[in-house]
């Protein structure tokens, strides 16, 4: 299979449907191969845009949620990142390439054999410099690295969990999917001083947030 024509087919998808605006977004999705984020039995697969099962009852998001957060996150370089939810890795190597050059993303994943598979998915594919995976409650974020610019949740929690809010940097970008398991809302939380502006940003489907502030 010809991945690059079918890396470039996918992005022009994309576009095509008014999902991916940004030059830089575009490029990042152009040059990070999804593929290497999948089992070699799962190739053929990398390019659809729907989300797949990894095991562990997770899932790696579909190209255009990881193309509608990394627009919406409003991402530099330089910034400093915190994901939760590392899943296969691939969307913590897109944020990586867009806070290139000086920037960093932290990624929790509470499950380890997924952490583990992440690291080598992220170091084979040129991110080991510029993700740094954790095994932990991504409910409960990671003080050891706060403030954060930005915080991306790629697991739906029942409420915004307390613990991020207070780690995101004032003027600082989170995404997090809140409502049940059947149904939630991307929002988008934007830190002014001592209060949040939210915004809705539609219907969303992920899994739950597991830990002591998700499910």
């Amino acid at each position: 299979m010809d991945f690059e024509k079918a890396r470039a087919d996918m992005v022009m998808r994309l576009r095509a449907l008014g999902v991916v605006h940004e030059a830089k977004v575009v490029a990042a999705l152009e040059k990070v191969p999804r593929h290497q984020f999948l089992p070699p039995s799962m190739g053929d697969l990398a390019y659809i845009d729907r989300p797949l099962d990894i095991g562990e009852g997770q899932t790696i998001s579909a190209p255009h949620m990881v193309a509608i957060m990394a627009e919406a996150l409003e991402l530099r370089p330089g910034m400093k990142v915190l994901e939760v939810g590392a899943g296969s890795g691939y969307h913590a190597a897109v944020m990586a390439e867009l806070i290139r050059p000086g920037g960093k993303v932290y990624s929790l994943e509470r499950i380890e054999k997924l952490a583990n598979q992440a690291w080598k998915n992220l170091e084979a594919a040129g991110y080991g410099n510029d993700v740094d995976v954790i095994v932990a409650d991504g409910s409960k974020g990671l003080k050891e690295h706060a403030p954060y610019d930005r915080i991306s949740v790629a697991a739906a929690a029942p409420r915004i969990p307390e613990p991020l809010m207070d780690q995101l940097k004032p003027d600082g970008i989170m995404l997090v999917p809140v409502g049940d398991p059947g149904y939630q809302e991307m929002k988008k939380v934007r830190k002014k001083g001592k209060r949040y502006e939210i915004e809705e940003m539609g219907a969303v489907m992920f899994v739950p947030l597991v830990g002591e502030h998700g499910y």
